[in-house]
């Protein structure tokens, strides 16, 4: 297919073939699952060559992530694509009012590296339930990945319903120049501002899942050894490649020290004596990154980790103490091991230094004062996080997720995927048989009258 049409190829399959019957969604929805599962040890392999993933890590955040998402998807589809009815006021009567849920049409689907396989398939799922067509753009920094996805999504649907185009920058370019109905990108903040430059060539609407700095606050009365032990997981996770793992620790001056030699103790315990030998820690993505991240290490900060081997790509998990807003770590998202520690010596100073950067993707909060977590959580605007936890609300398929300000624009995640790439149409439906005279000019004042008396 070629590469400047495919979005006028799938609109015409769109309007030639029609919307996709809900059990046909629910079928290739099943088969796709099956697929994922026979072709675990080829997404395994894939993901391990890509970023070094152990088998537990790929399965917990990729895998079992995308097979739960189906079943949960399959399992409300039928309520969800139902017409709905709903009230309608007596100044409308004898009418009825009614909600159809309908795809967008042609939707652009751009994925990161990151997560791979879960942040490809993640809204892939949601398109195809809300019976869409799609591009599916898997990211050129996950090669092995992306073969894997394209192999599997090849066996399952027709060229005319979903086309996954692999490629780099030109290619992505390419595809921004034709006009589509719905665009999802998940990436960095500042890719982001031009993906909403292109859709609006065309007015098309957008959901951007972008970042920033995510950050965690450690308030007087937590448990220091449950943050300790629950922040370097979240943080390094995927040696710190999430978009939603902290990003910054603000932890009581009096606490610092402390907080270290427990953060130092369950790297422990997680990854041994020797990170760099450990089977459960991922790599840097490439040279690019490695490189990036080598230069936001302040040296005479390292309190924990430090060590790195460019060939590898490897950064072993670092904290670094007593940091400076004006440090340079500080001017941009991390996206990497690195853990900044900043110590504060008031609450409200701490909260006043996070409102001076953009609202965040994620913010964490640990303490064990029920009005302190709930007074910090309405002061501090951000798209979803965790009280006493870090990164596991993106597990609820119950609760959005999504980024507010430069952090992201819509949300996704269980029925709100759905929502995402689902046009909601209204349709008023009166009858013939009565006719009410009171719209009509001539115009009096007893039929202001009664207007007044409906519609107050």
């Amino acid at each position: 297919m070629d590469l400047q049409s495919i979005a006028s190829v799938l609109r015409d399959s769109f309007q030639t073939k029609g919307v996709t019957p809900v059990d046909l969604r629910e079928k290739k929805l099943e088969l796709l699952k099956a697929l994922i599962v026979r072709r675990e040890a080829d997404i395994m392999a894939s993901l391990k060559a890509d970023l070094g993933k152990s088998s537990f890590e790929t399965y917990t955040t990729e895998i079992g992530f995308i097979l739960e998402e189906i079943s949960y998807t399959i399992k409300h589809l039928t309520a969800w694509t139902k017409i709905k009815k709903v009230k309608t006021p007596i100044a409308l009567f004898p009418g009825t009012s009614r909600i159809h849920p309908e795809p967008y049409g042609v939707v652009l689907i751009i994925s990161p590296w990151n997560y791979p396989f879960q942040l490809c398939l993640s809204p892939f799922i949601a398109a195809i339930a809300a019976g869409n067509k799609i591009v599916l753009k898997p990211s050129e920094f996950a090669p092995h990945t992306s073969s894997v996805i394209k192999n599997i999504i090849e066996e399952i649907f027709q060229s005319d319903d979903v086309v996954v185009v692999e490629g780099g920058l030109e290619e992505t370019q390419a595809l921004l120049t034709q006009r589509f109905d719905y665009i999802f990108f998940t990436g960095s903040t500042a890719v982001g501002k031009v993906m909403m430059k292109a859709a609006a060539e065309y007015l098309t609407p957008v959901t951007l899942e972008l970042g920033g700095k995510s950050p965690c606050l450690i308030e007087q009365s937590a448990n220091l050894d449950i943050a300790a032990k629950r922040i370097v997981w979240g943080k390094f996770l995927n040696a710190g490649q999430t978009c939603v793992a902290p990003d910054y620790v603000l932890v009581p001056r009096s606490l610092e020290s402390e907080l270290i030699e427990r953060m130092r103790y369950h790297l422990k315990s997680f990854y041994g004596e020797d990170v760099r030998t450990s089977t459960d820690y991922p790599r840097i993505v490439n040279h690019k990154h490695f490189d990036r991240l080598k230069k936001l290490i302040i040296e005479d900060k390292i309190a924990v980790g430090g060590e790195n081997n460019r060939e590898e790509n490897f950064i072993a998990p670092t904290i670094l103490k007593g940091v400076a807003w004006s440090d340079g770590i500080m001017e941009e998202e991390i996206f990497g091991p690195i853990l900044p520690l900043i110590p504060y010596d008031s609450l409200d100073e701490a909260i006043n230094s996070i409102l001076k950067y953009p609202k965040p993707l994620a913010f964490y909060v640990f303490s064990e004062v029920p009005q302190k977590q709930k007074d910090i959580i309405a002061r501090v605007p951000f798209g979803g996080g965790c009280i006493n936890d870090t990164v596991v609300h993106l597990a609820n398929p119950n609760l959005p997720f999504g980024g507010v300000g430069t952090s992201g624009i819509g949300s996704y995640h269980g029925q709100k995927s759905f929502d995402t790439f689902t046009h909601y149409k209204s349709v008023y439906r009166q009858g013939s048989l009565v006719d009410i005279p009171l719209r009509y000019p001539p115009y009096n004042a007893k039929k202001l009258s009664v207007v007044r008396f409906f519609l107050r």
